[in-house]
């Protein structure tokens, strides 16, 4: 089965708007660089995945993409998230994909066991998705699709719940996946926060 991991990412010095509050314009770039490496790294640890699929307009995200031997898609057109998954999955297809794992860049926690557990955990004989969910319980942080557009891309503003109601809707197999690594997506102060005291607490363990 080819599976291919599609990750989207937005221009790096736009990135991270809502922490302006608390890390300076450089700042907020070099932590969406950093997890874009760490994102790109993780993945590639995944032996299920075959090819990693960059998605963005920033030309410096898609030379770093290409120096970790990812492919890319030039994103066109206004910022569409999902106009611009859509592209990339059935870019994907056209090059033999039977499965996309869609991942964001802001989960600073996450290890490639979360992704090979999620990938395990989907249904390998039916038409089916995993989703993981944020902490909230409100977006989705990753997104596994077998065949790739099996429902439609409807990220944004309560997407777990809307994903749910598709696949219950579609009669398709669904499963959620719950991992430490890929609920907390920083994006916010508080989630900030919550990922120091999570490096600190997990620091004074190892001590």
């Amino acid at each position: 089965m080819s599976i291919w991991a599609i990750v989207p990412v937005k221009p790096l010095k736009r990135a991270k708007s809502r922490l302006a509050s608390v890390l300076s314009v450089e700042e907020r770039e070099a932590f969406s660089r950093a997890m874009l490496t760490h994102t790109l790294d993780v993945v590639a640890q995944v032996s299920d995945i075959e090819k990693i699929l960059v998605v963005s307009r920033d030309t410096t995200v898609l030379r770093i993409a290409r120096e970790h031997d990812a492919r890319t898609v030039t994103e066109s057109g206004a910022p569409e998230l999902n106009a611009a998954l859509t592209r990339a999955a059935n870019l994907a297809t056209s090059f033999g994909a039977e499965s996309v794992l869609v991942v964001s860049t802001d989960l600073p926690l996450m290890a490639s066991s979360d992704l090979e557990a999620m990938i395990a955990s989907a249904n390998s004989k039916h038409n089916s998705i995993v989703i993981a969910p944020d902490h909230h319980n409100a977006s989705t942080n990753a997104i596994f699709m077998r065949p790739p557009r099996v429902v439609p891309f409807v990220f944004g503003p309560d997407s777990f719940a809307h994903y749910t109601l598709l696949a219950k809707d579609r009669g398709i197999d669904s499963h959620v996946h719950r991992a430490h690594g890929l609920m907390l997506d920083v994006d916010t102060p508080e989630d900030l926060t919550l990922y120091h005291d999570l490096l600190k607490d997990s620091e004074g363990v190892t001590r």
